[in-house]
């Protein structure tokens, strides 16, 4: 009876411990299963039985332990990326590139020509619940819109404008156009940039298309260097041009100038003749043979009645000497 009693005793011990044991490791999974940390980057969805409760912002958190709450972190303010035609090796998304990445590219422009188009596009997760629970996969539901839009955008224009001057409206438009079809299917994304890589006519007839790209490019510098030419040609003559008119305007006016005072200081001259004829004709004659007088080599002072011709003053020191017979008969 006493062995039955000690053995019953420690069965109660054990049991005992068992139990403590259990409550311990509920206590631990419950403050295991109840604490959690939402990253900078990213938004907690927190779903209780299966239902959306609510979203959460980056910290540490709380929930319901034991499986009653489940946490799903989103990455809303990583960008992500999709490539098309081509494919970055190591990609961690699965969903960044296709494997049918030859069927992607190939596509027709309005024109009815071919072209190869490679584009990505970089996008966020805007609204979490959205993007968890309102579309099965929305990842590839972002590239099938994605390609969708492309060929639209790519099959209104020619081949010309797609692979050489249509690129950025090519990107702004398709931008434009996937951003509201995303909003239409509720895919809680938001695109930022919409860029085209690599764009080329088919293998076959590359060759022939960079010939007349280089021809192109030919003409167009014949062009800039004929345009510079003319810019430098064309101002200097202008120049030149404008300068001769003014030197004639200017002389124009200078002669009008001086006849316009000729005949002030001739109508002066005639007002004073008016007043008085014969102080005016002296003057006159005064005046100009002052003028004329220091311009003469050999100056001679004779009498009216004198029977030779006698020079009694030397004025001009460089004048050579005179004969009496070469002054009788001068020449």
């Amino acid at each position: 009876m006493d062995f039955d009693t000690e053995q019953w005793r420690g069965y109660e011990i054990r049991r005992s411990h068992l139990l403590w044991i259990g409550l311990g490791i509920l206590a631990v999974a419950v403050i295991f299963t109840s604490v959690y940390t939402v990253q900078a980057e990213s938004q907690g969805i927190v779903l209780r039985f299966g239902k959306y409760v609510k979203t959460v912002d980056p910290g540490l958190r709380y929930k319901f332990p034991l499986g009653i709450d489940k946490v799903s972190i989103v990455q809303v303010k990583r960008q992500l990326k999709q490539e098309f035609g081509f494919g970055t090796s190591g990609a961690t998304n699965r969903s960044q590139y296709s494997s049918e990445s030859e069927e992607e590219r190939s596509m027709v422009t309005g024109d009815l020509n071919a072209a190869t188009v490679e584009w990505i596009i970089q996008y966020r997760i805007r609204e979490p619940q959205l993007f968890l629970f309102n579309v099965r996969d929305p990842s590839d539901t972002l590239r099938d819109i994605s390609e969708s839009v492309m060929r639209t955008v790519v099959g209104d224009r020619t081949v010309d404008e797609v692979i050489t001057v249509g690129r950025q409206e090519i990107e702004a438009e398709a931008l434009t156009q996937l951003q509201a079809l995303v909003n239409k299917y509720e895919l809680g994304l938001s695109i930022d940039q919409v860029q085209l890589k690599n764009v080329n006519p088919p293998l076959l007839v590359q060759p022939s298309f960079n010939e007349v790209n280089q021809a192109q490019q030919e003409r167009e510098k014949l062009i800039n260097i004929a345009n510079g030419e003319y810019n430098k040609v064309i101002p200097r003559a202008s120049g030149e041009a404008e300068q001769k008119i003014q030197g004639a305007e200017g002389y124009a006016l200078k002669r009008v100038n001086e006849a316009e005072g000729d005949v002030s200081r001739f109508n002066a001259v005639l007002a004073e003749y008016l007043k008085a004829p014969e102080v005016t004709k002296q003057r006159i004659y005064i005046e100009t043979m002052q003028e004329i007088i220091p311009k003469l080599g050999k100056k001679i002072i004779i009498d009216e009645d004198a029977s030779q011709i006698l020079p009694l003053l030397q004025l001009s020191p460089d004048a050579k000497r005179v004969s009496p017979d070469a002054q009788r008969n001068p020449r």
